[in-house]
């Protein structure tokens, strides 16, 4: 994933931060993302749902409001129909550079901000929320410890940051009624939210679930705090975003460049402090590659020898299959277990090394003699990716950009 700071001009005319996360590959639809209240576009959460849309051909652009992060303006002076119209903003910028928005995806207040903003965004197709308030006037309560101003306002300390609440916000948030849009809305929504959410109560997905109209969709963030600060949570929420968005959202990938029939499988570091891989092959085939904890990793994907492993697995299955299938004996079913090892050469006859031994037990079931079995066993080793394995292949590194 390649990432670009760009500015656009927010409501009030101060330019806005954000960050354009890209594909490597080809750029097959757009997402806008809403952060949280007074959280920003560079929270965890909203960096690991951009890096994992963006491994699947979708660019995501996340903005912090006027006011907010990066971007200049008072925020004393903005409200939340200020941050609709920032969100409004964002969505014609990215028309105007051919990436009109595909998906809006919005993160608590910034949830609403997206149901609100989505009539305006015809291009959209589809919504998704985080942790979003049914009535935006709901974040109110969580200034109750904040020091009223003489203007109205409230001075409160949020996420350790100090911050006035202008009066102008209160009233409008608090006026501000959800429901005509979401029943509105016209698009596929997601709506996901954790039933432990102690910010924005779980009652609150309910109410949204109930206004809209199908399609729509809930998914519990199960033991997620608001903010989806584990990594693990994280995870999960860019995981079920990506699959519901590839139902609703066209991707329609090029055509495989010449000589790759199967197209470019891209491999993408998720986190430089670990090991957590994306695995992308074309914008609907998807995996995590990672290490067990007990090398350092998080033990949340396969290891690179188990993808290898798998790999041996299939082809045989697949093999059998397709013979079976052509003589057409009664193969009913089958599995193959592969474990993997390390072992010294001198098990295999080359002595003062070591050598990767894969074992393979097939499993065949049906009403197969022993002629079919003994056959089947045969055609085993015919596997493209067992005689790969048997012989030497040709492996050429290159460096990006000296093809």
């Amino acid at each position: 994933m390649s990432m670009e700071k760009i500015t656009f001009a927010g409501h009030s005319g101060a330019p806005l931060a954000a960050r354009l996360d890209l594909p490597e590959g080809p750029h097959l639809a757009t997402a806008l993302f809403a952060h949280c209240f007074t959280c920003g576009k560079d929270i965890f959460a909203a960096r690991r749902i951009a890096q994992r849309l963006a491994a699947m051909g979708i660019a995501v652009l996340r903005f912090d409001f006027t006011g907010l992060g990066h971007s200049c303006g008072e925020f004393a002076n903005t409200s939340f129909t200020s941050n609709v119209d920032d969100l409004i903003l964002a969505a014609k910028y990215l028309e105007s550079h051919g990436m009109a928005p595909d998906m809006l995806i919005g993160h608590s207040l910034g949830g609403a901000a997206v149901l609100k903003a989505a009539a305006q965004v015809p291009t959209a197709k589809a919504v998704v929320t985080l942790g979003a308030p049914f009535e935006p006037g709901h974040v109110t309560h969580n200034f109750a410890g904040g020091k009223l101003r003489e203007d109205g306002g409230v001075d409160v300390v949020l996420g350790g940051r100090p911050l006035t609440i202008g009066a102008g916000f209160l009233h409008d948030v608090s006026a501000t009624r959800l429901e005509p849009a979401i029943a509105g809305l016209k698009k596929a929504l997601l709506i996901m939210h954790a039933p432990k959410d102690d910010v924005v109560g779980i009652e609150n997905a309910q109410a949204i679930f109930s206004a809209a109209k199908h399609p729509k969709s809930f998914v519990t963030l199960d033991n997620s705090d608001h903010l989806i600060s584990s990594a693990k949570d994280a995870e999960y929420a860019a995981e079920v975003i990506a699959a519901w968005a590839g139902r609703y959202v066209p991707l329609n990938p090029p055509s495989p460049p010449p000589g790759a029939p199967e197209g470019v499988l891209r491999v993408s570091e998720v986190d430089p402090e670990g090991f957590l891989q994306d695995i992308q092959n074309g914008p609907w085939h998807h995996a995590v590659a990672d290490e067990p904890e007990a090398y350092g990793g998080t033990n949340r994907g396969m290891s690179p020898y188990g993808f290898l492993a798998a790999g041996l697995g299939a082809c045989t299955s697949m093999t059998i299959r397709m013979y079976a299938r052509r003589k057409g004996w009664p193969l009913d079913h089958v599995r193959v277990d592969v474990t993997h090892d390390k072992v010294h050469a001198q098990d295999a006859g080359q002595p003062s090394t070591k050598v990767d031994r894969f074992t393979r037990e097939i499993m065949l079931e049906g009403d197969l003699d022993a002629e079919q079995r003994a056959r089947l066993m045969e055609i085993a080793d015919k596997c493209p990716v067992h005689q790969t394995l048997e012989r030497s292949s040709e492996i050429t590194t290159v460096l990006a950009g000296e093809l």
